[in-house]
């Protein structure tokens, strides 16, 4: 088994879960429904790329714990390059849908930065606290306390909704809508962060509590 890959998979699940819950919670918000058919597609569409650029990064993870050098920050800068080629591949797959989009790296460079150095140093933790005979979550257990794991799922989430904010204020609208543009930005931002909140508290639990744990055991006879 290919640790990494198996990390980015659980990566790959919460962000889209994520998004999910993002697009629903907009659907329900009334004062977006003008802008909604050109605002809700941009979730949905860019965690298809964010869950590729993750698991470039929780790759390069695997490969400096099995060098067993750390990353360092040459190697954040050398991922952000990386990055833009899967941004190129989502923009020429963006045109076949009724929504444009302009990456503006001024905006989202300084917070991918911040997400990648984020990211990676949290997957080189949990991909060296993983010992032979024990699952992911044990791994997550052994790398994070809960509050601590909470912490970072918030921040990672945080981050993800700060460059989807950067990317829906990119948006194209018609002229009449235009003026709506920094508004459901904004409001997009809100429900990314609330759900944030929610989403990672109900993720460290799930990973970390005892009693649930305990019970899963008993149903299954499996091993945490």
């Amino acid at each position: 088994m290919n640790r990494a890959h198996a990390l980015a998979f659980l990566n790959g699940r919460m962000l889209a879960e994520y998004s999910r819950r993002t697009v629903d919670a907009l659907r329900a918000a009334l004062p977006l429904r003008p802008v909604l058919p050109h605002l809700a597609p941009v979730p949905a569409l860019n965690v298809e790329k964010e869950v590729r650029k993750d698991a470039l990064v929780i790759g390069c993870a695997g490969e400096a714990l099995a060098a067993g050098a750390p990353p360092g920050p040459e190697t954040v800068r050398r991922l952000l390059e990386e990055t833009k080629a899967i941004d190129r591949d989502f923009l020429a797959r963006v045109g076949a849908f009724p929504v444009g989009i302009v990456i503006r790296y001024e905006e989202v460079g300084p917070v991918r930065l911040q997400r990648i150095e984020c990211l990676l140093q949290a997957a080189h933790r949990i991909l060296a606290a993983w010992r032979a005979g024990v699952g992911l979550r044990a791994a997550l257990r052994a790398a994070y306390p809960q509050p601590e794991l909470e912490r970072l799922l918030r921040e990672v989430l945080h981050l993800y909704a700060v460059e989807t904010r950067a990317l829906s204020r990119s948006v194209r609208l018609p002229v009449m809508l235009a003026p709506l543009r920094e508004l459901a930005a904004a409001h997009l931002f809100h429900i990314m962060e609330a759900l944030a909140l929610s989403l990672a508290a109900e993720l460290a639990r799930a990973a970390c509590d005892p009693a649930r744990l305990a019970r899963r055991g008993e149903r299954s006879g499996a091993r945490p």
